[in-house]
């Protein structure tokens, strides 16, 4: 005697590599999975059952993903709201097009942060030449202007510290709406994730350690070595915001700690977050089956850390040499694992894929990252544990 399984549909709008561990965990827990990404060879489409090749602004196409499924999430930002809303008609949506609307535009996304009285660095909405004349005289010199669309790993912003700098910030400007902010004297940027159920029940990771190089995230440490009272208030605070938001599934919020031991909020993303790639290796459950939980009302998991867990992004920079990519080297060292994309053309500071590396002690895990990633034929940058001493006195 033999009876059917009853495999649950679950829809994923973007197909790249978030996309693809989301599927994963999701077909681990039972589901079958539908994606729906502008290209037919994405890294989702060997971990999906059915994928459907549309544009994120493709309503008709993201209803057609929708329908059936228990329900539909996101790997990126970037989806159009009609879309997203069309998709809801179908199945619920998590997030929420309401919750996107607000992150994916930064001038939106900040006049929210302002409401709930989160802390935020000094800002202004720039639209004119004008405006971001206003802006700079009010903000000084060594702001970041920042689109309000799009944009990441330093695309789409400048940094004005030259009157050169300044024209190239009119130039973004003129082609659309942006932010400009005042920046932060901070000692180390920090990521907390938050999952949370449709119920409300949430469950948050540790603060992770980030550590950019050239404005793109270069590697992360779980958890950071902060102290406990650091730790709980960078959780606190994440999870008000992500209350406040309403959001289901994901959230991950950076923030930077400054030297007296407060916290400011830099940005969002209602997503699986690379600073938690850590999650794959660190503890029981990674950040891509918590997202799965809480998208489809499944119980949360512990987020446990049993062991401290570095992160490197894998750049296309390590194709561009004379030798080829060497993984059997990376692998010869301790407590490291290789996780490719399945990107099949590597360009500079594309992310093509990333290492994790375990230790015993927070030191030994940044050590064997670094070894990794000179065997690669590259180098961690800045492979130091950052001074935190002064803040528990």
């Amino acid at each position: 005697m033999s009876r059917t399984v009853d495999r649950p549909l679950v829809g994923i709008i973007g197909g790249g590599q978030l996309g693809s561990m989301m599927a994963d965990a999701a077909r681990v827990l039972g589901f079958r999975v539908r994606v729906l990404d502008p290209y037919s060879h994405c890294p989702a489409k060997g971990a999906s059952d059915e994928l459907v090749t549309a544009a994120f602004d493709d309503a008709e196409a993201a209803a057609r993903l929708a329908r059936d499924c228990v329900a539909v999430t996101v790997d990126l930002e970037k989806v159009g709201l009609d879309a997203l809303r069309a998709a809801a008609q179908h199945a619920p949506t998590r997030p929420s097009a309401d919750v996107l609307e607000i992150v994916q535009d930064r001038i939106r996304q900040k006049e929210w942060l302002d409401s709930i009285e989160a802390p935020i660095a000094p800002w202004r909405a720039v639209r004119t030449s004008d405006d971001l004349d206003d802006a700079l005289e009010a903000l000084g010199n060594g702001v970041f202007v920042k689109a309000a669309f799009g944009g990441y790993d330093g695309r789409g912003q400048v940094r004005v510290r030259s009157a050169s700098d300044v024209e190239d910030a009119r130039t973004l400007v003129a082609h659309a709406p942006c932010v400009v902010e005042q920046p932060v004297d901070f000692v180390v940027e920090l990521s907390v994730q938050v999952a949370r159920r449709p119920s409300g029940e949430t469950a948050v990771f540790a603060p992770a350690l980030n550590h950019h190089a050239n404005q793109i995230l270069a590697w992360t440490l779980l958890p950071a070595p902060l102290p406990e009272a650091v730790a709980d208030a960078a959780e606190t605070l994440a999870t008000r915001v992500a209350d406040a938001l309403g959001v289901e599934g994901l959230l991950t919020v950076e923030m930077f700690l400054l030297a007296d031991g407060s916290l400011v909020v830099n940005e969002l993303a209602p997503r699986p977050h690379n600073s938690f790639h850590t999650t794959l290796v660190a503890g029981p459950t990674s950040q891509f089956e918590q997202a799965m939980r809480a998208v489809t009302d499944l119980p949360l998991a512990e987020p446990e850390v049993w062991r401290p867990t570095v992160v490197a992004n894998l750049l296309g920079d390590l194709w561009m040499g004379d030798e080829p990519f060497n993984i059997a080297a990376a692998l010869q060292v301790p407590g490291v694992k290789v996780h490719l994309y399945g990107k099949t053309e590597a360009r500079p500071a594309r992310k093509m894929g990333h290492l994790t590396a375990t230790g015993d002690t927070a030191a030994e895990a940044l050590e064997r990252a670094d070894a990794a990633l000179h065997a690669l034929g590259g180098a961690l940058a800045e492979p130091t544990l950052p001074d935190l001493s002064a803040l528990s006195r």
